[in-house]
């Protein structure tokens, strides 16, 4: 039987930024959730190496300047690499600290395969470096969007012009390509059906666009319909649905790191 690949080959990796600073945050990560890289704040070493055991060829990028010594952090980052649960995770460096004899420590003695990246003041820059890494990390296997399931957020709505008045719905999953949903009252849409103006709320963002029903399937006693995005879509819009998706992963992740 042919090897189809890891789950993370098919989905890719998650990507972990220890102790960011609020720039990092701001502009680093932000910067990767539009490039569709799926990443994640973590502010405790503890929590996140325990986590890491379950998802054990993630990327986490350490700021070695936050919280503690970087004689301590060097030693927390070589038990990761070296303890058989998380020794497959690879570990790249964030820091203001430009001094050469220490990126040859992490890069060539510790062998740390994304990156030592020096942050000054060109965020461009940084943020280059760091793609670099990702892409050679392989950091989004064959997947090329974010999606999130929002079953369980009921903030999270639609409504679709039907018969000439609007339907509400609820989204259940959602990417920068479309979304799947339930519509009250599970109407008979056909195939290829086009809509203009479909409004979208995520949280306080009342969102406009247009789709085209997909097709639609029963699952229990639900109809599920899949909308997909036209490539009208306002950008925009895109980047306030991948903002979404960030924060609705980030919140069941901190489940996790408690």
């Amino acid at each position: 039987m042919e090897n189809t690949g890891s789950v993370s080959d098919i989905l890719g990796k998650k990507i972990f930024f220890l102790c960011p600073t609020a720039v990092v945050q701001n502009k680093i990560i932000s910067e990767l959730v539009q490039q569709e890289y799926e990443v994640y704040v973590a502010k405790s070493k503890e929590t996140l190496k325990r986590v890491l055991k379950k998802y054990p060829d993630a990327i986490v990028f350490v700021d070695i300047d936050e919280q503690m010594p970087e004689k301590e952090w060097e030693s927390w980052i070589t038990g990761l690499m070296n303890a058989p649960e998380t020794k497959g995770v690879s570990v790249g460096i964030v820091t203001a600290n430009d001094d050469e004899n220490l990126k040859r420590k992490y890069l060539l003695t510790l062998n740390i395969p994304c990156g030592y990246t020096i942050l000054k003041f060109d965020l461009d820059k940084s943020i280059s470096h760091i793609l670099e890494a990702l892409h050679e990390a392989d950091a989004k296997g064959r997947r090329k969007f974010i999606r999130t399931n929002t079953e369980k957020d009921t903030h999270v709505t639609l409504n679709l012009p039907i018969h000439g008045m609007y339907v509400n719905g609820q989204i259940k999953d959602i990417s920068v390509v479309g979304v799947s949903c339930t519509i009250d009252g599970n109407p008979e849409i056909q195939k290829n059906t086009l809509f203009d103006n479909i409004q979208f709320k995520l949280h306080s963002s009342l969102l406009m666009t247009e789709g085209i029903i997909l097709g639609s399937r029963i699952e229990g006693k639900e109809k599920f319909y899949v909308i997909l995005f036209t490539q009208r879509i306002d950008p925009d819009v895109r980047i306030k649905i991948r903002k979404y998706i960030q924060q609705n992963l980030q919140i069941k992740m901190d489940d996790e790191l408690k």
